[in-house]
């Protein structure tokens, strides 16, 4: 089964071609960095005229790559939130159009389920169920993951995510957009102590998440020590620091996560699950604890079709589809879809 998939939740247009939900035919992205790069963060109606100028030529362009025409395909998959609901929207008239005008299948898909099942692209092994953390510039949340469409929240952020916050402290420092590479680099540079910063809700029972806290703290720590341009040493203990105290508490609370749900294997997934230092620590959590931890390549970690299109070649299966009302919503229900809203 040929699934097209688009996905324009945030700030990446991207559309894909996948065959019976684990062969990439096409996974095209077109990146708007350099659009929000001066601003230090996404601009959300930038963001949605972007994907209006490149929607249209990115879809031909996966078509031609997966040698593939429109009636080649089987059904559409498209991601309709949690987003930006501009740029949502601009990926969900395309789809809806094809698919009224083609007299394709639609199914609406949910972004977080799509990073959720971005590792079947590569990892057919990988059984349920597991722990998903979905750690990235809009979200970072823990879930219980029962397969595909299937999950239950355990734990989200209070306030900002995760890779917002690796933004904001970049922007802070001057270091450039996106904040989350940037820092990673930086940070393997450190040749002495990294500075120590808070971990916020360590101590608690909860398995939420809370990161405005540090961001605030870093923020305090430059007005209160100012950093001048000679200090790169000092600059990479900050962000060192900062990096440190980010992975530590998503650590521990996904560990936290897997003893009290009893889950031997875990998914991290999202932009920020390219940080090589999440990596490293992850991994090694694994083998101190005996468990098995599963990361996307870096490419499927941020945002692309594909992993939309392992979604809907599963709803599909499941018989799910989509009216063509579906609409767009900046946040959406656990479990990810509300059959009562959206399928017929």
């Amino acid at each position: 089964m040929l699934v097209l998939a688009i996905e324009s939740s945030c700030d990446d247009t991207a559309v894909a071609v996948v065959e019976d939900g684990k062969r990439i035919l096409s996974n095209w992205v077109s990146s708007q960095i350099e659009v929000h790069r001066k601003y230090g963060g996404v601009v959300p109606e930038l963001a949605s005229r972007r994907h209006i100028e490149t929607i249209i030529p990115v879809t031909r362009a996966a078509l031609e790559k997966a040698r593939a025409s429109l009636d080649d395909i089987d059904g559409i998959a498209v991601t309709r939130g949690p987003g930006l609901v501009g740029s949502l929207l601009v990926g969900l008239s395309v789809a809806k159009s094809l698919a009224y005008v083609k007299g394709k299948p639609l199914v609406g898909v949910n972004h977080i389920d799509g990073h959720l099942s971005a590792v079947f692209l590569e990892r057919e092994d990988l059984t349920f169920p597991f722990l998903g953390l979905v750690v990235s510039g809009g979200h970072t949340s823990l879930y219980r993951v029962e397969g595909v469409g299937e999950t239950q929240l355990l734990g989200r952020t209070r306030d900002d995510a995760a890779g917002e916050v690796f933004d904001k402290v970049a922007k802070a420092l001057g270091l450039g957009y996106p904040g989350g590479p940037i820092i990673d680099n930086l940070s393997k540079r450190l040749g002495s102590e990294a500075i120590r910063f808070p971990r916020a809700l360590l101590s608690s029972k909860t398995l939420d998440f809370s990161f405005s806290g540090l961001k605030t703290a870093v923020v305090n720590y430059l007005k209160a020590h100012p950093l001048s341009r000679d200090e790169e040493d000092r600059l990479i203990g900050i962000v060192a620091g900062f990096q440190e105290a980010v992975v530590d508490v998503l650590l521990r609370k996904a560990g936290q996560a897997a003893r009290q749900e009893g889950l031997e294997r875990i998914v991290v997934s999202g932009g920020v699950a390219s940080n090589s230092y999440l990596r490293e620590r992850f991994c090694e959590m694994a083998r101190n604890e005996d468990r098995a931890v599963f990361f996307p390549s870096p490419r499927l970690c941020t945002d692309n079709a594909a992993m939309i299109g392992v979604v809907g070649y599963h709803y599909f299966q499941k018989g799910w589809t989509s009216p063509l009302s579906l609409n767009a919503f900046a946040n959406l229900p656990t479990p990810p879809i509300p059959t009562d809203e959206v399928l017929d």
